[in-house]
């Protein structure tokens, strides 16, 4: 006995859909909450908005106080420097304004009282369509001294350059090469700023969030994969 969709003669539900996941698009797929497209993999014309950061009033707590206070101490600039302090998440976020980064992270490590001798990362994070200053770049900073860490954050527009750390923390060496080459950030006075993962004459930044889903066609044993938005929909 076979059991049939439909009315009797119709062709079972489904099957008038297309291969290319995009006509007609599917309400119903769609991971983390996207609708209106068949890209298979959920992350295609996915938004998410962007809740605002407003600065956090002292006292921030724990160390931190102490932290900003010995960097205030240390260094007169520092109302030209930073926008703004964000506590959130136990972690303490010191906006720098890209000019003064340098000298910032130099305070930072040098300062008796702060002693913040090791970056152990530098990422980057694209707002597009949410902030003017799309690129976001930080500094994961540890104390080794007092066991203590912190965090900085410099936003830039597009085509606006960020001053490398290199020459302070060599460590984001590499850091900074990739951020380049997956967002498009320049960082000036880099010792050898080129691609580190991409080939060298590949066209464009692929963690820009308008960057093509998917990039190049995958094949593998003999058959193409297509990019995610072109894949077939089933339902």
């Amino acid at each position: 006995m076979s059991i049939q969709s439909g009315t009797e003669g119709s062709a079972p539900r489904g099957a008038e859909l297309g291969a290319p996941a995009q006509t007609p698009p599917s309400p119903d797929k769609g991971m983390f909450g996207v609708k209106g497209t068949g890209d298979v993999s959920g992350f295609g014309r996915l938004v998410r908005p962007r809740p605002a950061v407003f600065g956090s009033e002292r006292p921030y707590g724990g160390y931190f106080d102490d932290v900003y206070d010995a960097l205030e101490e240390a260094y007169p600039a520092i109302s030209d420097a930073i926008e703004k302090v964000v506590v959130d998440r136990a972690e303490l976020t010191l906006h720098v304004s890209a000019e003064h980064i340098v000298e910032v992270c130099q305070v930072m490590r040098d300062d008796e009282s702060l002693r913040f001798e090791l970056c152990s990362s530098v990422h980057a994070t694209d707002y597009l369509g949410s902030d003017e200053r799309r690129f976001h770049v930080g500094y994961q900073l540890t104390s080794m001294t007092y066991r203590r860490r912190a965090r900085l954050e410099v936003a830039v527009a597009e085509g606006v350059t960020v001053p490398s750390v290199v020459r302070v923390y060599p460590t984001a060496d590499w850091q900074e090469r990739e951020i380049y080459d997956m967002f498009g950030v320049v960082f000036t006075g880099h010792p050898n700023l080129t691609r580190i993962l991409m080939p060298d004459d590949w066209e464009g930044h692929p963690q820009r969030k308008d960057y093509p889903l998917g990039g190049v066609p995958v094949e593998y044993k003999g058959a193409e994969i297509p990019p995610p938005d072109q894949r077939r929909v089933y339902q």
